[in-house]
């Protein structure tokens, strides 16, 4: 296979829009003077043109793909659309509005996208048949979550959903989103100069991560793939710090104290390689090593310049993506 396959591409819907009801929209317009925004509830992104643009023109996608040798992408849902923490009922009319759309835009373009499912986590029961339905009916190929919806990842309450994916057999994939969009606002401080981008983000990367380290869920659950976003955030630069907290303080599980323990279960779960700057991307890849990881762009974001850094690691990267997405059972005619 030639090209590269690319884990971390959003995509923005038609059929999604106004699917979770007036009041939380999603919804696109435009002011009096042409700049065009974007609605969730009550809260709008000003000046990106979704419409005019690769994550609605699928033909501006797939030109861009081929201009970044990238051979295969995995479309999933733009964080601004999770919608964690609104009424249920409304959450589930937009995943399966959502996901009907998305494998729509797979079907016309099977040999070059696959999909994640977007799912209603403040309803766990619903998640799951969500998951089901989108994996069953329309091929997509896992879970695609925010790490912050009101039931913590080492919540015994989500076992039952960490079943649902094994049995399944999909990945499940954890990328975070602003607080106070989709959620409460965590820190004011995060709404200036757009730091919730990078400063909210790596945090919430960072906690999920030690969520499920510490809380013991690949231990439960040893045949779970989870994959986190941008490099798994602020977690590689504390990596020490908190294998050193995971083996001397009493508030760690017995379990997790034996030496090596900690390391372990870190490196059950796979990380994206989209982090941006030579020498950060260098620490990372020394951090996480490559067995767990996997191509990923943000693709189209503000904060491209994942693919510099991969030459020579195209191979192993693609590798890994055909495992954790089981193309060889799920889509073997995309390794043609």
């Amino acid at each position: 296979m030639t090209g590269l396959i690319d884990v971390h591409g959003h995509i923005v819907l038609e059929g999604s829009l106004g699917a979770a009801g007036p009041t939380c929209g999603p919804e696109l317009g435009a002011y009096e003077d042409g700049t065009t925004w974007f609605r969730v509830g009550d809260w709008r992104l000003e000046g990106v043109p979704y419409r005019e643009s690769l994550f609605m023109q699928t033909s501006l996608r797939l030109e861009a793909m081929d201009e970044a040798g990238i051979r295969v992408q995995a479309l999933s849902p733009n964080p601004l659309t999770y919608l964690h923490w609104i009424p249920a009922a409304d959450a589930i009319n937009f995943c399966r509005a959502h996901n009907e759309d998305l494998a729509s835009v797979i079907s016309k373009h099977p040999d070059r996208f696959v999909g994640f499912a977007a799912l209603p986590m403040q309803d766990i029961d619903a998640a799951i048949a969500e998951l089901e339905r989108s994996v069953s009916d329309y091929g997509l190929m896992g879970g695609y979550i925010g790490t912050d919806f009101g039931t913590d990842l080492d919540d015994e309450r989500m076992d039952p959903f960490y079943a649902a994916c094994v049995e399944l057999d999909v990945p499940l994939f954890l990328h975070p989103t602003a607080s106070g969009l989709d959620g409460p606002l965590r820190d004011q401080r995060m709404r200036k100069y757009s730091l919730d981008l990078v400063i909210e983000f790596s945090y919430e990367e960072m906690i999920a991560t030690s969520m499920l380290v510490f809380g013991g869920v690949s231990r439960r659950f040893p045949e779970l793939d989870v994959c986190i976003s941008h490099g798994g955030g602020s977690t590689m630069m504390h990596r020490a710090k908190l294998r050193a907290l995971a083996e001397r303080r009493p508030s760690s599980p017995e379990w997790i104290r034996e030496p090596g323990a900690f390391d372990t279960a870190l490196d059950r779960l796979w990380f994206d390689c989209h982090v941006t700057g030579d020498k950060e991307f260098e620490f990372a890849l020394e951090q996480i090593g490559t067995d767990r990881l996997v191509f990923g762009t943000n693709f189209g974001g503000w904060d491209k310049g994942t693919l510099r850094h991969v030459d020579g690691l195209t191979e192993k990267l693609n590798t890994n993506a055909v495992d954790l997405l089981r193309l060889k059972k799920r889509a073997p005619h995309l390794l043609e």
